[in-house]
């Protein structure tokens, strides 16, 4: 680990903390910066599982952080991804209503998406969509022609080349285990020694709690991972989706239900579902790490969260267990998928922030302090609006920490 003391330390080597590196840099040219990932690679978690889309700005509410920083995000990644020859297609994605009493929902969908000026929506009928993607059914659709797919892994590691250029410091292998607030330094302890930085910007994801807890900071919320399982189609039965194909969501879960997704290297993928996880990392199902769990249980928003959507979670693990069932919910979308068609795919696990109260945080939480700036909820779209949201952060970093830019 190199000795030497950096302006400001970034914990967490996922697209937000590269990116928001990369532009501190740009902007703090004279800055001594450093970014330590715990894994032997960088984006290897939330970012690496992801599905790849680039959202176009659709789902959020008007005003909220996700509205403004996707909107801005997309036309950020488009021209960042042209300058740096990263493949994108940008696809399209069809909502679709399979039933009368998802009407409702799926018009205010379009006026919010208006309202975010998320350009060419239109509502279609089932002649459209069928020319659009001709194994779905659907009594109306909300189309998204903007909506696109990129490899969020090679976004993250052009971050790192650039941030690397302009003369940063990436330390892999680099779990923290201890942060020590002092006056005008924090020693933050690593797997690798230790590190000295003046300030520090947590990106940490499955984490940042955690990392905001040693640092003092009282966040009264905490991080429950949720996976989401997928199937793949197999090769045979890719020609069954063109895009992307999505459900009409349900209002009260921040979660999309399974759906169906292109990704930049041709696989389609089928899922996920959400169920809790045992483990930060609970990739499987076998995947439990005893002290996580007891952490979680302990925490009373977890019971208030449990009390409350009790019934979602039963579903969603008889989902999991039962491929059935998976493939009963596959088929409202495109009728003519059989469990034939499927092949057992990969996971991801979603850091979910939940409030003391039980209540499930959907919007970006950025805490800022004196010494620290802590990204404690960064979900969907955060990989789509990384520019967007360093930007800001490096905005409340210059301001916090008095960096002379």
């Amino acid at each position: 680990m190199d000795s030497k003391e950096y302006d400001v330390v970034i914990i967490g080597g996922g697209i937000l903390g590269l990116s928001t590196a990369m532009q501190l840099l740009q902007r703090y040219k004279s800055g001594k910066i450093a970014v330590i990932e715990k894994e032997s690679e960088l984006a290897g978690h939330q970012t690496g599982h992801n599905s790849g889309v680039i959202h176009s700005g659709i789902y959020y509410r008007p005003g909220s952080w996700k509205s403004k920083f996707c909107v801005d995000g997309v036309r950020k990644l488009i021209e960042f991804c042209d300058a740096n020859e990263i493949e994108y297609d940008r696809c399209g994605k069809a909502i679709i209503a399979t039933d009368e009493s998802e009407l409702g929902r799926l018009n205010d969908l379009y006026e919010r998406g208006v309202a975010n000026g998320v350009e060419g929506l239109e509502i279609i009928g089932p002649e459209r969509l069928s020319e659009i993607e001709p194994h779905a059914y659907g009594i109306q659709a909300l189309w998204a022609p903007r909506t696109g797919i990129v490899d969020y892994v090679k976004v993250a590691n052009a971050y790192a080349s650039r941030f690397q250029e302009l003369g940063g410091d990436i330390f892999l292998d680099s779990a923290v285990s201890r942060i020590s607030t002092g006056t005008g330094v924090q020693e933050i302890l690593t797997d690798k020694g230790a590190i000295m930085g003046r300030h520090i910007i947590n990106c940490a994801g499955l984490y940042a709690d955690k990392v905001a807890e040693m640092m003092g900071e009282e966040t009264n919320m905490q991080i429950v991972p949720f996976r989401g399982e997928y199937f793949t189609l197999k090769p045979d039965s890719q020609h069954l989706v063109k895009g992307l194909i999505y459900p009409v969501p349900d209002p009260r879960f921040p979660f999309l239900g399974v759906h169906y997704t292109r990704n930049i290297h041709g696989q389609v993928e089928a899922g996920p579902n959400a169920v809790l996880a045992w483990a930060r990392e609970g990739y499987s199902k076998t995947d439990i790490k005893l002290g996580e769990s007891l952490n979680m249980i302990r925490f009373p928003g977890f019971w208030k969260m449990s009390a409350k959507h009790w019934k979602t979670g039963l579903s969603e693990m008889n989902r999991s267990y039962r491929k059935n069932i998976f493939v009963r919910d596959l088929q409202k979308l495109i009728p003519s998928i059989s469990g034939d068609d499927l092949a057992q795919g990969g996971s991801g696990v979603r850091a979910q922030a939940v409030a003391k109260d039980g209540s499930l945080l959907d919007d970006f939480n950025i805490l800022q302090g004196n010494l620290a700036v802590h990204v404690l909820n960064a979900p969907s779209p955060g990989a789509t609006s990384s520019l967007a949201i360093g930007e800001y952060i490096v905005g409340l970093a210059v301001e916090s920490f008095g960096l002379a830019v």
